[in-house]
Protein backbone atom coordinates (compact mmCIF):
# COMPACT_ATOMS: atom_id res chain seq x y z
CA UNK A 1 0.00 0.00 0.00
CA UNK A 2 1.10 3.23 -1.33
CA UNK A 3 2.55 5.50 2.04
CA UNK A 4 0.17 8.22 3.47
CA UNK A 5 1.00 12.22 2.79
CA UNK A 6 2.12 13.51 5.69
CA UNK A 7 0.29 16.53 6.91
CA UNK A 8 1.86 19.80 6.19
CA UNK A 9 -0.53 21.46 9.45
CA UNK A 10 -1.98 20.52 12.35
CA UNK A 11 -4.87 23.04 11.20
CA UNK A 12 -5.43 22.72 7.88
CA UNK A 13 -5.91 19.36 6.09
CA UNK A 14 -3.12 18.87 2.44
CA UNK A 15 -6.90 19.09 0.37
CA UNK A 16 -8.12 22.29 2.16
CA UNK A 17 -4.29 23.61 1.41
CA UNK A 18 -4.56 22.12 -2.19
CA UNK A 19 -7.88 24.33 -2.70
CA UNK A 20 -6.21 27.77 -1.08
CA UNK A 21 -3.76 27.65 -3.45
CA UNK A 22 -6.32 28.35 -6.54
CA UNK A 23 -7.83 31.35 -4.73
CA UNK A 24 -6.66 34.59 -4.51
CA UNK A 25 -7.47 37.97 -1.96
CA UNK A 26 -9.76 40.48 -3.53
CA UNK A 27 -9.03 43.97 -2.24
CA UNK A 28 -12.01 46.62 -3.00
CA UNK A 29 -8.76 48.95 -4.34
CA UNK A 30 -5.87 48.51 -6.40
CA UNK A 31 -3.69 49.41 -3.94
CA UNK A 32 -0.71 48.00 -4.83
CA UNK A 33 1.68 47.84 -8.41
CA UNK A 34 1.70 44.50 -10.40
CA UNK A 35 4.22 43.34 -8.11
CA UNK A 36 4.84 39.36 -7.12
CA UNK A 37 0.84 39.20 -7.48
CA UNK A 38 -2.19 40.88 -9.31
CA UNK A 39 -2.95 44.01 -7.60
CA UNK A 40 -2.09 47.20 -9.77
CA UNK A 41 -0.90 50.11 -8.21
CA UNK A 42 -2.24 53.61 -8.54
CA UNK A 43 0.96 54.85 -9.99
CA UNK A 44 2.76 53.13 -12.88
CA UNK A 45 5.90 51.45 -12.65
CA UNK A 46 6.92 47.59 -13.88
CA UNK A 47 10.22 45.23 -13.83
CA UNK A 48 11.21 42.92 -16.57
CA UNK A 49 12.81 41.00 -13.50
CA UNK A 50 11.94 37.44 -12.88
CA UNK A 51 11.00 36.59 -9.10
CA UNK A 52 8.44 33.10 -8.97
CA UNK A 53 5.81 30.77 -10.37
CA UNK A 54 2.77 30.23 -8.90
CA UNK A 55 -0.78 28.48 -10.06
CA UNK A 56 -2.89 29.94 -12.86
CA UNK A 57 -6.16 30.68 -11.76
CA UNK A 58 -9.09 32.33 -13.58
CA UNK A 59 -8.79 35.85 -14.69
CA UNK A 60 -4.67 36.03 -14.82
CA UNK A 61 -3.74 37.37 -18.13
CA UNK A 62 -2.42 34.60 -20.28
CA UNK A 63 0.55 36.54 -21.48
CA UNK A 64 2.31 35.51 -17.92
CA UNK A 65 1.81 31.55 -18.73
CA UNK A 66 4.86 30.24 -18.98
CA UNK A 67 3.96 27.61 -21.96
CA UNK A 68 7.49 25.95 -21.92
CA UNK A 69 6.34 24.56 -18.18
CA UNK A 70 2.92 23.80 -19.40
CA UNK A 71 4.13 21.65 -22.60
CA UNK A 72 6.02 19.44 -20.12
CA UNK A 73 4.06 19.21 -17.06
CA UNK A 74 0.40 19.71 -18.92
CA UNK A 75 -0.27 22.51 -16.06
CA UNK A 76 -0.33 26.38 -16.37
CA UNK A 77 1.86 28.40 -14.45
CA UNK A 78 1.95 32.15 -13.98
CA UNK A 79 5.31 33.96 -13.95
CA UNK A 80 5.93 36.39 -11.53
CA UNK A 81 8.19 39.83 -11.68
CA UNK A 82 9.46 41.93 -9.01
CA UNK A 83 7.61 45.04 -9.35
CA UNK A 84 7.92 48.63 -7.45
CA UNK A 85 5.48 48.26 -4.94
CA UNK A 86 3.80 45.11 -3.76
CA UNK A 87 0.50 44.45 -1.71
CA UNK A 88 0.95 44.03 1.94
CA UNK A 89 -1.45 41.67 3.52
CA UNK A 90 -1.44 42.06 7.80
CA UNK A 91 -3.56 39.62 9.65
CA UNK A 92 -4.09 40.39 13.44
CA UNK A 93 -5.31 37.41 15.32
CA UNK A 94 -6.85 38.37 18.78
CA UNK A 95 -5.44 36.43 21.56
CA UNK A 96 -7.76 37.43 24.52
CA UNK A 97 -8.53 35.34 26.94
CA UNK A 98 -12.55 35.42 25.70
CA UNK A 99 -11.32 33.95 22.67
CA UNK A 100 -10.56 30.99 24.09
CA UNK A 101 -14.12 29.59 23.96
CA UNK A 102 -16.11 27.46 22.71
CA UNK A 103 -13.39 26.85 19.35
CA UNK A 104 -13.03 30.69 18.79
CA UNK A 105 -9.37 30.90 18.69
CA UNK A 106 -8.97 27.42 17.11
CA UNK A 107 -10.84 28.68 13.89
CA UNK A 108 -9.11 32.47 14.09
CA UNK A 109 -5.74 30.83 13.34
CA UNK A 110 -7.40 28.57 10.57
CA UNK A 111 -8.63 31.91 9.17
CA UNK A 112 -4.95 33.45 9.76
CA UNK A 113 -3.65 30.17 8.06
CA UNK A 114 -5.48 30.32 4.96
CA UNK A 115 -5.56 33.72 4.84
CA UNK A 116 -1.24 33.50 4.52
CA UNK A 117 -1.94 30.54 2.57
CA UNK A 118 -3.97 32.30 -0.41
CA UNK A 119 -1.29 35.65 0.32
CA UNK A 120 2.10 33.95 -0.09
CA UNK A 121 0.72 32.15 -3.02
CA UNK A 122 -0.36 35.26 -4.56
CA UNK A 123 2.61 36.55 -4.88
CA UNK A 124 1.84 39.37 -2.14
CA UNK A 125 4.12 40.12 0.92
CA UNK A 126 2.72 39.09 4.27
CA UNK A 127 2.80 39.77 8.17
CA UNK A 128 1.44 38.28 10.90
CA UNK A 129 0.74 39.48 14.67
CA UNK A 130 -0.64 36.97 17.36
CA UNK A 131 -1.66 39.90 19.97
CA UNK A 132 -2.26 37.95 23.88
CA UNK A 133 -1.37 40.09 26.82
CA UNK A 134 -1.89 43.88 27.32
CA UNK A 135 1.74 44.39 28.77
CA UNK A 136 3.72 42.09 26.42
CA UNK A 137 4.69 42.88 22.87
CA UNK A 138 2.26 40.70 20.12
CA UNK A 139 4.00 37.48 18.87
CA UNK A 140 5.15 38.59 15.04
CA UNK A 141 6.13 36.55 11.95
CA UNK A 142 7.91 39.69 10.03
CA UNK A 143 7.39 40.20 6.13
CA UNK A 144 7.62 37.25 3.93
CA UNK A 145 6.60 36.27 0.68
CA UNK A 146 6.72 33.38 -1.57
CA UNK A 147 6.25 29.79 -1.29
CA UNK A 148 9.71 29.13 0.78
CA UNK A 149 7.82 31.18 3.85
CA UNK A 150 4.48 28.42 3.90
CA UNK A 151 6.31 26.12 6.30
CA UNK A 152 7.31 28.80 8.59
CA UNK A 153 3.78 30.56 8.54
CA UNK A 154 1.79 28.01 9.07
CA UNK A 155 4.21 26.61 12.28
CA UNK A 156 4.11 29.88 13.58
CA UNK A 157 0.00 30.38 13.54
CA UNK A 158 0.29 26.93 14.94
CA UNK A 159 2.35 28.36 17.86
CA UNK A 160 0.00 31.07 18.70
CA UNK A 161 -2.28 31.01 21.92
CA UNK A 162 -4.88 32.82 23.29
CA UNK A 163 -4.99 33.68 27.44
CA UNK A 164 -4.47 37.27 28.05
CA UNK A 165 -5.70 41.04 28.45
CA UNK A 166 -5.07 42.75 25.11
CA UNK A 167 -8.09 44.69 23.65
CA UNK A 168 -8.35 44.25 19.70
CA UNK A 169 -7.82 48.49 19.65
CA UNK A 170 -5.03 48.48 21.91
CA UNK A 171 -3.60 45.76 19.19
CA UNK A 172 -4.07 47.37 15.82
CA UNK A 173 -2.43 50.12 17.73
CA UNK A 174 0.71 48.22 18.35
CA UNK A 175 0.71 46.68 15.09
CA UNK A 176 0.84 49.94 13.39
CA UNK A 177 4.12 51.06 15.35
CA UNK A 178 5.59 48.32 13.54
CA UNK A 179 4.31 47.94 10.33
CA UNK A 180 5.23 49.97 6.81
CA UNK A 181 3.31 49.10 3.89
CA UNK A 182 0.01 49.43 2.32
CA UNK A 183 -2.93 46.81 0.84
CA UNK A 184 -4.85 44.64 3.49
CA UNK A 185 -5.72 44.27 7.26
CA UNK A 186 -7.64 41.35 8.43
CA UNK A 187 -8.70 41.77 11.97
CA UNK A 188 -9.77 38.40 13.38
CA UNK A 189 -11.43 38.58 16.80
CA UNK A 190 -14.86 38.40 18.85
CA UNK A 191 -14.86 42.53 19.23
CA UNK A 192 -15.72 42.19 23.02
CA UNK A 193 -13.99 45.22 24.14
CA UNK A 194 -14.75 47.91 26.13
CA UNK A 195 -12.26 50.08 23.97
CA UNK A 196 -13.59 52.56 20.74
CA UNK A 197 -12.55 50.69 17.62
CA UNK A 198 -12.84 54.35 15.49
CA UNK A 199 -9.73 55.64 16.18
CA UNK A 200 -7.35 52.42 15.62
CA UNK A 201 -9.63 51.97 12.58
CA UNK A 202 -9.21 55.26 11.08
CA UNK A 203 -5.23 54.76 11.48
CA UNK A 204 -5.48 51.68 9.26
CA UNK A 205 -7.28 52.99 6.81
CA UNK A 206 -4.43 56.30 6.92
CA UNK A 207 -1.88 53.82 6.92
CA UNK A 208 -3.28 52.88 3.24
CA UNK A 209 -4.79 49.05 4.81
CA UNK A 210 -7.78 47.88 3.81
CA UNK A 211 -10.30 46.68 7.19
CA UNK A 212 -11.68 43.54 6.55
CA UNK A 213 -13.04 42.46 9.75
CA UNK A 214 -14.18 38.77 11.00
CA UNK A 215 -16.31 38.79 14.58
CA UNK A 216 -15.71 35.43 15.61
CA UNK A 217 -18.36 34.63 18.03
CA UNK A 218 -19.33 30.88 20.04
CA UNK A 219 -22.61 29.49 19.50
CA UNK A 220 -23.86 30.04 23.13
CA UNK A 221 -22.90 33.61 22.53
CA UNK A 222 -24.30 34.04 19.55
CA UNK A 223 -27.88 32.51 21.27
CA UNK A 224 -27.20 32.17 24.68
CA UNK A 225 -29.56 29.84 26.41
CA UNK A 226 -29.53 30.51 30.50
CA UNK A 227 -32.67 30.77 33.13
CA UNK A 228 -32.86 30.90 36.82
CA UNK A 229 -30.53 32.80 38.77
CA UNK A 230 -26.49 32.84 37.25
CA UNK A 231 -23.00 34.50 38.21
CA UNK A 232 -21.49 35.81 35.22
CA UNK A 233 -17.56 35.76 35.52
CA UNK A 234 -15.46 38.55 32.99
CA UNK A 235 -13.07 36.22 31.37
CA UNK A 236 -10.28 38.57 31.80
CA UNK A 237 -10.51 40.69 34.49
CA UNK A 238 -12.39 38.02 37.10
CA UNK A 239 -14.80 40.27 37.76
CA UNK A 240 -18.48 38.50 38.77
CA UNK A 241 -22.11 40.38 38.03
CA UNK A 242 -24.59 37.79 39.84
CA UNK A 243 -28.43 38.29 37.75
CA UNK A 244 -31.62 37.16 38.95
CA UNK A 245 -33.93 35.66 36.43
CA UNK A 246 -31.43 35.83 33.45
CA UNK A 247 -33.77 34.79 30.75
CA UNK A 248 -35.10 38.48 31.04
CA UNK A 249 -31.47 39.69 29.85
CA UNK A 250 -31.67 37.56 26.95
CA UNK A 251 -33.72 40.04 24.85
CA UNK A 252 -31.66 42.61 26.06
CA UNK A 253 -28.29 40.95 25.14
CA UNK A 254 -29.33 39.98 21.49
CA UNK A 255 -30.53 43.64 20.84
CA UNK A 256 -26.84 44.82 22.44
CA UNK A 257 -25.17 42.57 20.13
CA UNK A 258 -26.97 43.71 17.14
CA UNK A 259 -25.76 46.78 18.24
CA UNK A 260 -22.68 46.61 18.10
CA UNK A 261 -22.31 44.39 15.21
CA UNK A 262 -24.00 47.34 13.31
CA UNK A 263 -21.54 49.88 14.93
CA UNK A 264 -18.54 47.91 13.55
CA UNK A 265 -19.72 47.03 10.21
CA UNK A 266 -20.42 50.55 9.64
CA UNK A 267 -17.22 51.66 11.04
CA UNK A 268 -15.41 49.00 8.73
CA UNK A 269 -17.98 50.36 5.42
CA UNK A 270 -17.44 53.83 6.11
CA UNK A 271 -13.38 53.11 5.68
CA UNK A 272 -14.19 51.18 2.38
CA UNK A 273 -13.38 47.81 4.44
CA UNK A 274 -15.53 44.98 5.45
CA UNK A 275 -17.09 43.16 8.60
CA UNK A 276 -18.29 39.99 8.40
CA UNK A 277 -19.60 37.81 11.61
CA UNK A 278 -19.08 33.92 12.02
CA UNK A 279 -20.01 30.98 14.32
CA UNK A 280 -16.47 29.47 15.64
CA UNK A 281 -18.60 26.06 14.87
CA UNK A 282 -18.50 26.81 10.87
CA UNK A 283 -16.26 24.85 9.07
CA UNK A 284 -13.14 26.60 7.66
CA UNK A 285 -13.75 25.01 5.15
CA UNK A 286 -17.15 26.15 4.49
CA UNK A 287 -16.07 29.86 5.22
CA UNK A 288 -13.60 29.95 2.85
CA UNK A 289 -15.10 28.24 -0.34
CA UNK A 290 -18.33 29.48 -0.27
CA UNK A 291 -18.49 32.28 2.57
CA UNK A 292 -16.16 34.13 1.57
CA UNK A 293 -16.29 33.84 -1.59
CA UNK A 294 -20.12 34.70 -2.49
CA UNK A 295 -19.58 38.12 -0.57
CA UNK A 296 -16.11 38.73 -2.61
CA UNK A 297 -14.03 38.85 -0.61
CA UNK A 298 -12.23 36.20 -2.65
CA UNK A 299 -11.71 35.17 -6.19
Amino acid sequence: MPASTAQLSSLLTNATLTRLERLRLAPRKRLTNHSRGEHLAGRGGASTEFEDYRDYVAGDDMRRVDWNIFSRLNRPYVKLYRHEEEMHVVVIVDGSTSMSFEGKFQLARQLAASFGVMTLLGGERLSIYGCQAADKAPKVLPQCAGRVSMRRMLSFVEGLDAGGNAMIDRAVETVLRNHSGRGMAILLSDFLTWGELGRPLNRLFGAGLEVCAIQILGPNERNPQVDGDVRLIDSETGSTLDVTSAEDLVGMYHEHLAAMNERVAALCTKRNGRFLPVSSDEPIETLMFDTLRRRGWLR
